[in-house]
């Protein structure tokens, strides 16, 4: 048994633990048992409830008394008796059954719609009949005033066989192109098909008219088309509709507008929707979760997932029994007792739930690990947002345990050696004691401020013995770093603080009273000379104000340089990686260095931008979006053409000295005056 807590709600997976291979012999199944503890504390409630490969469908008889399932491979459905809690018997198809329908109050009348056209009605002994449909069905219902099996699918019509003739009726002909469900009202035997349009057609079998259409597309924001896929009745007035966008919808007939309408949140087709009148429930089932949420309201009380897809689900009435069918051989049995007792039949759950409330109940949040965004960017699991993979909470995310540490031993390899280390560090220091002992109350962790909460006032003391604070001063990660900017800058703010409070602290009254016995000998003169308005107190708190803001400001363009620095240092290790580039040669290798070159000289502009655009030949100029770059088109010149530049540049520079300077010469006159 496995148990879960889901808003204060205890959900009891009775399916949970290992299960034996039926191919062992008792005696080595006992040898089993006696070895594992997890053996033993399992629960199978019903023995052999599972199919070969899926379960497709599930339902409880009328009577309460048997459960029947459909499933693969090879097609079958199987019985099982609830008092002997064990299978009845089973039966094989020869195609795959889409859905059924319990006819009787036991399992003495049961029809089967297939996959291949075919329906299937079974008795007692087995299979009593088999036709066909003129095309795929997709759901049916029986009509119980009429004898009537009504069958919707891929078309238009409701197909209509009168079981107590034994022929085909007048079908009903709708306006949608086809139908995926119908459900037939108890109380007033109103036939209702969900169509593929997003609409409710009502039809009359006393009249054979539709007698109403309800639009429920319209009343659902969804970018897909809001197909009805399930619908479900409460009482003669209140219905409960299931779209394919994953929304359900709460109507009262008597109007066009719904009462509730609730987004699962998944964006998966409803499966199937159930009231629970006596809790005021309503029960939704997609292939990825089941929800139970208050009908009033809307707010969501309890939920239940799988590891694989849900198919189907049926309740035991009056109960917080559950049955579901998945795409996995094992058929699922959970028991909520918040939403109903046990049923009679297994009555020992109740004393067996109320042993186990006493034990600690695992949280469902016990495998994952949550992480915010930018830790997984630095994961680099950012490409997982919007998978299955995570689950969005909050600022943040819930990640699989095992996946976040697979990505974490990629990204920081030698994390495991560094916290064995430290390990055997605290337990060194731990066996080591220091020589001499000093009796210090104050605690390892954070000293200053427990010092600083000691000396402020009496009532402080309390924080450093409060539960919430004990991390604070016990745990080494949450030492203050002194070499932090913001504590560098707070600092002289709070030695600024000190010093005021220093300043405005009470005299004693042994000063005080030396203070009034100068005031009594003191003359007549020194009532019109203040002391105090003579400004001297004023100059000093002055200088004091430009000192500090002066070594403020200084701390400040300290802690700018230093950052400055730092950039400097990280560029320059960025541009060194770059350049610094290594090749690994194996023996037999060739290396063409030609062909290397011609590859990058034919290589198209876009190629080379796309190479160099993290490069510096690349800069951001007037804001966002605007980029500049440098690059030459002439060709890589020859050793020919640089060995000649060469000699041209020797042979100007040997000119140069040869040429005599014109700084000598004068001019004479050409024309006399």
């Amino acid at each position: 048994m496995f148990v879960t807590d889901v808003n204060d709600v205890k959900i009891y997976n009775l399916s949970a633990g290992k299960s034996l291979p039926e191919w062992l012999s008792e005696e080595k199944k006992r040898q089993l048992l006696k070895k594992n503890a997890e053996l033993r504390r399992r629960i199978e409630l019903i023995q052999d409830f599972d199919m070969p490969g899926v379960s497709t469908g599930i339902r409880m008889s009328k009577d309460n008394q048997y459960i029947l399932a459909t499933g693969t491979y090879k097609p079958r459905m199987k019985c099982f008796d609830v008092n002997q809690l064990s299978l009845k018997f089973e039966r094989c198809f020869d195609s795959e059954p889409v859905t059924f329908e319990v006819l009787s109050d036991d399992y003495s009348k049961v029809v089967f719609l297939h996959g291949d056209r075919y329906v299937e009605i079974h008795a007692t002994a087995g299979k009593h009949y088999r036709l066909r449909i003129p095309k795929f069905g997709r759901d049916l219902a029986y009509h119980e005033p009429t004898c009537d099996l009504c069958i919707v699918g891929q078309s238009s019509e409701i197909y209509r066989l009168n079981l107590e003739r034994g022929q085909f009726l007048q079908p009903y002909s709708t306006s949608a192109s086809c139908s995926n469900t119908i459900k037939v009202n108890p109380e007033h035997h109103l036939v209702c098909v969900g169509t593929h349009e997003g609409t409710v057609e009502a039809w009359d079998p006393r009249v054979r008219e539709r007698v109403g259409i309800l639009d429920v597309a319209m009343r659902i924001e969804s970018k897909s088309l809001a197909s009805v896929t399930s619908l479900a009745w409460k009482n003669g007035l209140n219905m409960a509709v299931g779209t394919q966008s994953g929304h359900v919808a709460l109507y009262d007939i008597r109007t066009s507008q719904p009462m509730l309408v609730k987004d699962l949140l998944n964006r998966l087709p409803v499966k199937k929707v159930q009231y629970n009148p006596q809790e005021s429930l309503v029960y939704s089932l997609d292939s990825s979760m089941f929800k139970i949420w208050d009908e009033n309201t809307g707010k969501q009380r309890a939920y239940i997932e799988s590891e694989a897809s849900f198919n189907d689900f049926c309740t035991v009435p009056g109960s917080g029994m559950f049955f579901f069918a998945q795409e996995a051989p094992k058929m699922l049995a959970y028991y909520i007792p918040d939403f109903g007792p046990a049923p009679r039949w297994c009555s020992f759950l109740d004393n067996l739930t109320q042993e186990i409330e006493s034990e600690t109940v695992q949280n469902i949040y016990d495998d994952y690990k949550f992480v915010t965004k930018q830790e997984l960017e630095e994961l680099g699991l950012e490409n997982l947002i919007g998978t299955n993979m995570l689950r969005a909470y909050m600022h943040g995310f819930f990640i699989d345990m095992r996946l976040y540490k697979k990505a974490k031993e990629v990204v920081d390899p030698f994390a495991w050696e560094r916290y064995k280390k430290e390990k055997i560090r605290k337990q060194i220091e731990a066996m080591r004691p220091s020589r001499v002992k000093i009796d210090d109350k104050l605690p390892k962790v954070n000293k200053d401020l427990a010092q600083k909460f000691i000396e402020a006032e009496d009532n402080s003391k309390n924080a450093l013995k409060d539960a919430r604070f004990k991390a604070m001063f016990e745990n080494p990660e949450y030492e203050i770093d002194k070499n932090a900017e913001e504590y560098r800058l707070l600092s002289h703010v709070m030695s600024r603080l000190d010093r005021n409070k220093k300043k405005k602290a009470p005299v004693p009254t042994e000063n005080l009273k030396e203070v009034a016995s100068d005031e009594a000998e003191s003359s007549d003169e020194d009532l019109f000379f203040d002391k105090s308005d003579d400004g001297s107190n004023d100059e000093g708190s002055s200088d004091d104000d430009r000192a500090w803001s002066k070594d403020l400001k200084q701390e400040f363009k300290k802690i700018q340089r230093e950052k400055r620095q730092k950039d400097e240092q990280e560029e320059e290790q960025k541009r060194f990686e770059k350049k610094l580039k290594m090749f690994e040669v194996r023996n037999g290798d060739e290396f063409n260095l030609k062909a290397l070159k011609k590859k990058a000289s034919k290589a198209t502009l876009g190629e080379r931008v796309s190479k160099i655009r993290n490069t510096e030949e690349v800069q951001t100029i007037s804001g966002i979006g605007n980029r500049q770059m440098t690059f030459s088109t002439a060709k890589p010149k020859s050793r020919e053409d640089r060995k000649r530049q060469e000699e041209m540049k020797r042979h100007r520079e040997e000119r140069k000295k040869l040429i005599r300077p014109t700084t000598s010469l004068r001019l004479k006159k050409i024309f006399p005056k």
